[in-house]
């Protein structure tokens, strides 16, 4: 069995530390942690990552506090065991090279990975599969894009041989409808994007219990991302932490 990644996950609004329902900007939980003592938080606990998201970029917004909130945490973590995996607004060569020249260590591409595949292709050949990750983000079974607003039509199982063709080995596959609801992983299409073997998948979307993460490593994925758990506090982090190293 491959090894097993708690991702403790930041989502940033306006430079402050949020959680949305379903991806709907609408329905925002705002927190009142500090993004910085939040990271420094989880990394406290024996996080290996920190998985960030920049929501303002996501919904094509500037962004420019979440951009000082994610360069702040960079700095903090720099020189720990904790790295930082990053996703929202991604959608250059130049916006992945800014990301890692803050100090990020893997970026996280859903609408550029999805609409521009010669894009994803020097992107994983510049900088390295263990680098890039592709996110697919579905709802139903069709792939959206653009912080989750716009329906692509594209089918998920096609869309991740698209990914996989431009050389993609890690995937973060988030079942939208159960994003921020508590109602469990959707480990049905999970075990089919893992039949292959042939990509490395983080699952995400509604983990609600520590039993959602041993089911999601029980299936062949290789990580879980934990949002609104944490903040509610359902799962403790050092909990689920200790999951990865738990005799198979």
């Amino acid at each position: 069995m491959k090894a097993f990644t708690i991702y403790p996950a930041i989502d940033l609004r306006h430079g402050r530390v949020v959680r949305l329902q379903q991806g709907d900007p609408k329905r925002t939980t705002v927190y009142p942690a500090d993004p910085v003592a939040t990271a420094e938080q989880w990394a406290a606990a024996g996080a290996r990552w920190v998985h960030i998201v920049n929501l303002d970029g996501a919904f094509g917004e500037a962004g420019h506090l979440n951009q000082a909130a994610v360069a702040a945490i960079c700095q903090h973590l720099k020189g720990t065991d904790t790295e930082v995996q990053l996703g929202g607004g991604l959608r250059s060569l130049t916006d992945i090279e800014r990301a890692f020249e803050q100090g990020v260590s893997r970026v996280v591409l859903g609408t550029l990975a999805l609409e521009r595949p010669l894009v994803l292709r020097e992107a994983v050949q510049r900088f390295g599969a263990p680098r890039i990750a592709a996110a697919l983000d579905v709802q139903g079974k069709y792939v959206v894009v653009r912080g989750w607003r716009e329906n692509s039509r594209i089918e998920a199982l096609l869309a991740v041989r698209q990914m996989r063709q431009s050389g993609v080995k890690t995937l973060i596959y988030t079942d939208i409808r159960r994003d921020g609801m508590g109602s469990g992983l959707n480990l049905d299409f999970a075990r089919q994007l893992l039949q292959s073997r042939e990509m490395e998948c983080i699952l995400s979307g509604g983990v609600n219990s520590l039993d959602d993460l041993r089911a999601a490593r029980q299936i062949g994925a290789t990580g879980a991302i934990i949002g609104k758990a944490l903040y509610d506090g359902r799962i403790e982090l050092k909990a689920a932490l200790q999951i990865e190293n738990e005799p198979c």
